[in-house]
């Protein structure tokens, strides 16, 4: 019924009670999960997931937060796309947040590497026809700035994508929807201060939203600060239908058929 289209099941904090977290899933209603990739060297691990459960899927990708790990090349990500059960290149983009704080005092100058390696990933994807996983910070301008330079306007030739766990302005959500892009609401909007995403949230048309955990961080209310799971997906669905004026169950079906049409290799699997 429910798809979490992104999660980290690879992760300590969920890898260790992954029958736990089936069975939860399961008990929720939630069917499917989108296994998300954050560095290269995680990423037999994702993969293996989804090539043992058939409600699972994985992503190639490295998170522009990562750092100290593997460089991937166009053609390193393209031969991990090519891998069983593979249906998304991401998570990537940017992240500017507090980047002098977080970064030892490094400012945005400093973060070529990071537009370099959101570069790679949109042209690896782009070479295999199969969507973006985006991450975006702190950093909308240039992260809309380098998808436009890159080719990603919509049309022939795009790889698309999600905006994932998307916390920007309806301005920048209207950008990446013109961009062809879908929006992928997580937990923070069921906080009651997230105001602004409500008003993205009811902003997204039907045929371009996407729900997800980002688990084992950000659960929704009433789980708030405790350890997110795919589980708790429905929350987000139900916060979502009080916004949007629907049923639980509308939202549930629409994002469950956005999932589906977003990344084709999903049907085909």
């Amino acid at each position: 019924m429910f798809t979490d289209s992104h999660c980290h099941l690879t992760f300590p904090e969920l890898a260790g009670d992954l029958p736990g977290v089936r069975t939860a899933m399961a008990a929720a209603g939630v069917t499917r999960a989108l296994c998300i990739s954050t560095t290269m060297e995680e990423f037999p691990a994702v993969q293996a997931l989804a090539a043992r459960y058939d409600n699972f899927w994985a992503s190639a990708g490295v998170h522009p937060d990562s750092e100290g790990v593997h460089e991937p090349s166009v053609d390193e990500l393209v031969a991990a796309a090519a891998q069983l059960r593979v249906v998304a290149i991401g998570e990537t983009g940017l992240d500017y947040y507090q980047m002098e704080e977080r970064k030892g005092g490094r400012g945005i100058a400093d973060l070529e590497w990071q537009r370099q390696r959101f570069r790679t990933h949109i042209r690896a994807a782009r070479h295999c026809a199969v969507p973006l996983v985006i991450h975006t910070r702190a950093a909308s301008d240039d992260t809309l700035a380098i998808l436009r330079e890159e080719g990603e306007q919509g049309g022939a030739g795009a790889a698309g994508g999600v905006f994932h766990c998307f916390t920007e302005t309806r301005a920048v959500a209207r950008a990446a929807l013109d961009l062809g892009f879908y929006v992928s609401l997580s937990g923070i909007v069921t906080f009651k201060n997230a105001r602004e995403l409500h008003e993205v949230a009811q902003f997204i048309p039907d045929d371009r939203l996407l729900i997800e955990t980002d688990a084992p961080y950000l659960a929704p209310v009433p789980f708030r600060g405790k350890l997110n799971t795919p589980a708790y997906v429905p929350y987000v669905a139900a916060r979502l239908a009080e916004l949007r004026a629907t049923t639980v169950e509308h939202i549930a079906a629409l994002t469950s058929a956005n999932f589906t049409r977003l990344f084709p290799r999903v049907a085909a699997s």
